[in-house]
């Protein structure tokens, strides 16, 4: 039975405590404002998962990313209405990436050296750091793969189908990479009938999908415009302003220290199986992005290699604990303290940041969200909107510094702001902007509360559609303009 491997009370003690962890550290981040954006867009595309699967910020959410296993976190939205929903849900996926791994190492060598590199999978920081981090995609990539490779390594046919189903609904990338994989597991067991079908099998339906998510519903979801992600890959625009030279040498820098926080808690030990190829395409899709967020310890673009290296990390301690069991756990209590010095020195959790003890402001701008009435349209600050997406459509943010300079305006009908967050970074980009329509009387204020200030536009005054007829009988807003 597939299962049996995985039967270790132990095991699954520590992936409970992990999920439950890490969605404790989700929600002190939560209550204290502390998320970003994505939190936000990602709840209002799973709250309407079985509506337009759209958010205020990119449209639909098809224009971006081919994600239908969004569907399946929209049906716990469904039940519980609340942004936590979605950490609640990356806590665990990232908790699942352990098992599989423990499977891996378990299926060639002793229990001990399976469960020291399942601690290994636990505390690896760069995990932690996108489970950690607001929710997206991505976040479910970890574990989806490794099940994968768990499944396709002990020949498990029907249950290598279901992971590779699930990890092609992840995101678009994950196909380009189940592409590449089968073919060279088509490769790898050539001499394997069994395997070699079942990779060629993998393969094929991952570049189906790829092909049918560009050619029919990326182009029909955003109206045959380019694709917002190319964004990240404009090497032109850095090596005309900065110099091919300084442009080179500044990225082989910064990318090298990433991939020493990659590697070096794992001892480089994935580079012992022939398997650490499968690594080779995630990690050139985040480190060819101009944008440092993708290859920088703590956001969520980590996911998408995690479970490959994972793979090859669980292979190659494998086979250094057949031939000498004692070396292997060596290997791992060293790894384990190298991930314990990582967070010391270089946490991707950024507690200093993220994790403080709620204060009075929030339970302020908690109080006054909660005034508001349901599907308001309101323009407001991240700390707003990751705390109204999940439950309010017309919720959206206030305008980039970039769409400032080209002269956007904002459409909603109310702009909300709290001054009690001086460091926004929204209220600071688009705070000019807040006060040119203020001083204009293009919005004028409707109430306040301390730092708290919401302002209505002139234009939505006698607009039945635009502004929701409870709002006005609402006794926490002032209704005389």
């Amino acid at each position: 039975m597939p299962s049996r491997t995985l039967r270790d009370g132990v095991l699954w003690a520590a992936v409970a405590a992990y999920a439950a962890i890490y969605f404790a550290l989700g929600y002190i981040k939560y209550v204290a404002h502390r998320n970003f954006v994505d939190l936000g867009i990602f709840a209002q595309t799973t709250a309407s998962a079985f509506g337009c699967f759209c958010n205020t910020i990119e449209g639909s959410h098809w224009a971006f990313h081919f994600s239908p296993i969004l569907y399946a976190v929209g049906a716990i939205m469904q039940v519980w209405h609340s942004a936590l929903a979605l950490v609640a849900v990356q806590a665990f996926a990232g908790a699942l990436t352990a098992p599989p791994i423990y499977g891996i190492v378990r299926r060639y060598a002793d229990r001990k050296t399976a469960l020291l590199a399942a601690l290994v999978v636990l505390l690896y920081p760069p995990l932690a750091g996108v489970v950690f981090n607001d929710f997206h995609e991505n976040g479910l990539a970890p574990a989806a793969i490794a099940w994968l490779l768990w499944a396709f390594d002990g020949g498990y046919v029907a249950a290598t189908v279901v992971f590779a189903a699930l990890a092609l609904a992840i995101k678009e990338d994950q196909a380009v990479f189940l592409t590449a994989a089968g073919a060279i597991g088509a490769f790898a067991y050539r001499h394997d009938p069994k395997r070699r079908a079942l990779a060629v099998t993998v393969g094929v339906a991952s570049l189906a999908i790829f092909i049918f998510y560009f050619a029919v519903i990326q182009p029909h979801a955003n109206a045959n415009s380019h694709w917002a992600p190319t964004r990240f890959y404009g090497w032109g625009y850095s090596v005309a302003n900065g110099g091919l030279a300084a442009a080179i040498a500044n990225a082989l820098l910064q990318r090298a220290g990433y991939l020493l926080l990659a590697f070096l808690p794992l001892l480089f030990i994935p580079f012992r199986s022939r398997a650490a190829v499968l690594a080779i395409l995630p990690l050139i899709e985040v480190l060819a992005s101009i944008m440092s967020t993708t290859f920088t310890m703590g956001s969520h673009y980590a996911g998408v290699w995690i479970g490959y290296v994972f793979f090859a990390f669980a292979l190659g301690i494998a086979g250094i604990a057949r031939s000498d069991a004692r070396r292997a756990h060596r290997l791992l209590y060293w790894c384990i303290g190298l991930c314990v010095l990582e967070f010391a020195v270089a946490d991707p959790l950024h507690p200093g940041y993220f994790l403080r003890a709620p204060a009075m402001r929030d339970a302020r701008l908690d109080h006054f969200l909660k005034s508001l009435p349901p599907t308001v349209s309101v323009a407001t600050q991240e700390e707003a909107y990751t705390h109204l997406a999940a439950t309010d459509p017309n919720a959206t943010l206030l305008p980039e510094a970039v769409e400032l300079m080209a002269g956007s305006a904002v459409r909603a009908c109310y702009i909300l702001t709290d001054a009690d967050f001086p460091d926004s970074v929204r209220l600071i980009e688009a705070g000019p902007l807040v006060n040119k329509l203020v001083s204009s009387e293009k919005y004028v204020a409707a109430t306040r509360d301390g730092a708290i200030g919401l302002y209505k536009a002139r234009s939505c005054v006698n607009s039945s559609s635009a502004v929701p007829a409870a709002f006005g009988q609402s006794p926490f807003i002032s209704t005389s303009l």
